[in-house]
């Protein structure tokens, strides 16, 4: 595949707190229903399958029970039983007549995934860890289903192309797919960056991100468990689960840098990382830190810095230069052009999760589905690929980075509790070949 072929609140805060907390505040932004978007002529129920019962996974959900009066909740599954258990209480509590998940909807285990897309759904929401993501979207598309998809897709080259081959299908099949790349749909970011797409700061020179915060959750090994359940219960510090943190998180700041250049991919990307802090065991083999640099085609550049250290100053920024003017965005605070325009975003504010699930359902009722599916591929691969670099220490190309054949970890159907699968050594510039 070739280069021309393709042409507010941060989400942890949100997810800080779980279970009825969680909900509460997630049903606290909005009083009411998005009907006004729907087709009054199709009010049918529409049954929803959650995959991955984790705090964004029970979050996600609750966003779908609000988002229409008539969204059931019939399936869960993932692969801790515990996990299940604490998101259907919590969903349960919330709205117990939209919950009606029995029994024998509840599914457990490697293969629950497919048993929720088999059961009658008519939409899946898909928060497992980015690892599983690309097959269980294939399988979902597949089977017709209409899929809300979590940030990032993928965590290899590989997974990317399955991602984008779902996408192609799902437009065929008139389904809609929405990212879990929020801050597409946080109303302030979208202000100021549809300005700049629009030429408010003239043709873009630089684009600046940032993504620095403290560290990470951790759950300690229990008696009982196996390396792969501690790995599993940990799974984002292991970098064929989770791609790294620069995949897992920082690659919001990735898409909002893909987002202000058009969607429109960098020739090469150069870089550097490491850890400093994270030496100890349950950090696995993930970086700390990562400084990346992007060439675009028109001489454009692209500059993301990301770190997760504790006691360190926070940040979460994305700076815009262009012949005419600049835009600030500091996430959260500031949405600012200056420059031959100056502007600064004094509009509404909402929950831009929220929105998310209001626009995926709007879409499916008036029949005109959202397809978030190629840009969430292309933003996910910068993260990937900014990966690729600094692991490597090598200026990687477009073409090297999508075209590459290193999968990370094991094939979906290999997974099991008695799988062993040994973390690869922390990447080393200069000797690491992974590309």
């Amino acid at each position: 595949m070739k280069t021309e072929d393709l042409n507010s609140t941060d989400r942890r805060s949100f997810l800080k707190k779980s279970g009825i907390v969680m909900l509460g505040s997630t049903l606290a932004y909005q009083t009411g229903f998005a009907t006004p978007l729907f087709s009054t002529s199709a009010k049918s129920t529409i049954k929803v399958g959650l995959i991955g019962c984790g705090g964004r996974g029970t979050g996600a959900a609750a966003q779908a029970l609000q988002a229409d009066p008539d969204v059931v909740i019939t399936a869960l599954g993932d692969i801790f039983e515990d996990r299940l258990e604490t998101a259907f209480n919590a969903l349960t509590t919330m709205d117990p007549k939209r919950v009606k998940v029995d029994k024998k909807k509840k599914f457990i285990g490697f293969d629950a995934y497919q048993k929720v897309i088999d059961s009658g759904v008519d939409v899946v929401l898909l928060t497992t860890p980015p690892a599983f993501r690309p097959d269980q979207l294939t399988a979902a598309i597949n089977a017709g289903k209409h899929v809300f998809c979590e940030k990032p897709v993928a965590v290899d080259a590989p997974g990317i192309r399955k991602v984008l081959d779902a996408a192609k299908k799902a437009r065929e099949k008139n389904l809609a797919l929405v990212s879990g790349f929020c801050f597409r749909y946080d109303l302030p970011s979208r202000g100021v960056f549809t300005r700049v797409l629009n030429g408010d700061v003239g043709d873009i020179r630089t684009v600046t991100t940032f993504r620095n915060g403290s560290g990470n959750w951790s759950n300690p090994r229990q008696p009982g468990w196996n390396d792969l359940t501690y790995k599993m219960r940990n799974w984002h510090y292991h970098n064929w689960l989770s791609g790294d943190f620069i995949v897992e998180q920082a690659v919001h700041s990735l898409d909002m840098m893909s987002w202000v250049m058009g969607d429109k991919m960098p020739l090469r990307a150069t870089g550097t990382g490491g850890r400093q802090v994270r030496v100890d065991e349950i950090y696995g083999n993930i970086y700390d830190h990562f400084a990346i640099e992007f060439e675009y085609e028109n001489g454009a550049k692209g500059y993301h810095f990301c770190r997760q250290q504790e006691g360190t100053s926070h940040r979460n920024t994305v700076d815009v230069l262009g012949t005419d003017g600049n835009a600030f965005v500091n996430v959260g605070t500031r949405y600012e052009i200056s420059g031959k325009t100056n502007w600064k975003y004094e509009g509404g504010k909402k929950n831009m999760y929220q929105v998310q699930h209001d626009e995926l359902f709007a879409s499916i009722r008036n029949g005109n589905p959202i397809n978030n599916g190629e840009w969430m591929a292309h933003s996910t691969l910068l993260a990937i690929w900014s990966r690729m670099a600094a692991y490597t220490g090598q200026t990687v190309s477009f073409e090297q980075a999508l075209n590459s054949n290193v999968v990370l970890g094991p094939k979906i159907d290999e997974y099991n509790w008695d799988l062993k699968w040994e973390n690869p050594p922390v990447a080393l510039p200069g000797s690491t070949k992974i590309i």
